[in-house]
């Protein structure tokens, strides 16, 4: 990058920064969310040049318009007033976190109703694109951290984006995630303009595949399952049927994730007619 270009780069994110730029989409509270940005399944041998690299976080995905916390389906999250008063005024997406491996916790606590503010404390809001952003992602995740750094706020943080060396360099980066209990790591084009739905420039990397699929159907349990849930009958979404059998507790075989709602999976690869190896139910997801 030339010097004329860096010294655009600086002038676009402080534009961003201070509210200049005119959000993306509407803030009235019954404004449909606009599509977001998807990820592809990463090749185990991804050469991560040309990357901005982070941890995947076990969150509960929300946008933020500047006004409202909102989840990824549209739903309003019941956030107290004292953590979004805490937000900048430009719009955001990222993930509402408490740690790793706490998933189960977090997403009990952001579906109350009403706020509990002691639980509240806990929840950082980690924030990883600028949606509508007029930058390439190197420049959007930078201003990012420098509003991050300049806010010097408890209540949300920019999710640290890096350069990795090399193939054996990112191996080794996604072992010691997944060794202290995080999920996988995020690759996302460096050189990316913004954009939406289901795209390449954007890459999820874990030892194990996961995607979402909604419930269509119940398939009752059979012998020791008599009863209960055998399996769920779920819809990818390119229009692939298939059932999901394992992965669940006694309770949610007692009662299951509901007809139309959307279901995160684990997989090891598909089968020669496109479905999923071994699928076991990971979660219910309450932000799609």
């Amino acid at each position: 990058m030339g010097p004329d270009r860096t010294s655009m780069g600086r002038r676009d994110a402080l534009a961003l920064l201070s509210g200049a730029l005119a959000l993306p989409f509407s803030v009235g509270a019954g404004a449909a969310l606009p599509p977001l940005l998807l990820a592809h399944e990463a090749a185990d041998d991804i050469d991560p040049a040309g990357w901005l690299v982070s941890e995947k976080l076990d969150g509960v995905r929300a946008l933020w318009d500047g006004v409202r916390l909102r989840f990824r389906g549209g739903g309003a999250v019941a956030a107290p007033a004292w953590f979004t008063r805490q937000l900048p005024s430009i719009a955001l997406d990222g993930e509402l976190w408490i740690g790793r491996g706490r998933f189960d916790e977090l997403s009990g606590l952001v579906r109350r109703a009403s706020p509990d503010d002691a639980a509240w404390q806990q929840v950082r809001y980690m924030v990883f694109e600028m949606p509508g952003g007029p930058l390439r992602f190197h420049e959007r995740a930078a201003a990012l951290s420098d509003l991050d750094r300049r806010a010097g706020s408890p209540r949300w943080q920019a999710v640290p984006q890096s350069t990795v060396p090399g193939r054996d360099a990112l191996r080794r980066r996604l072992e010691d995630v997944v060794r202290g209990g995080g999920e996988g790591l995020m690759l996302h084009r460096s050189d990316a303009v913004y954009v939406t739905g289901r795209s390449r420039v954007l890459l999820k990397l874990k030892p194990m595949q996961d995607a979402d699929a909604v419930v269509v159907g119940h398939a009752p349990g059979r012998g020791r399952l008599a009863g209960r849930l055998g399996a769920l009958q779920v819809r990818t979404d390119a229009g692939l049927v298939f059932q999901i059998g394992t992965g669940f507790s006694d309770a949610q075989r007692d009662t299951p994730p509901p007809l139309g709602s959307t279901v995160t999976f684990t997989y090891r690869g598909l089968t020669p007619q496109g479905v999923p190896r071994f699928a076991s139910f990971l979660r219910l997801r309450p932000d799609a």
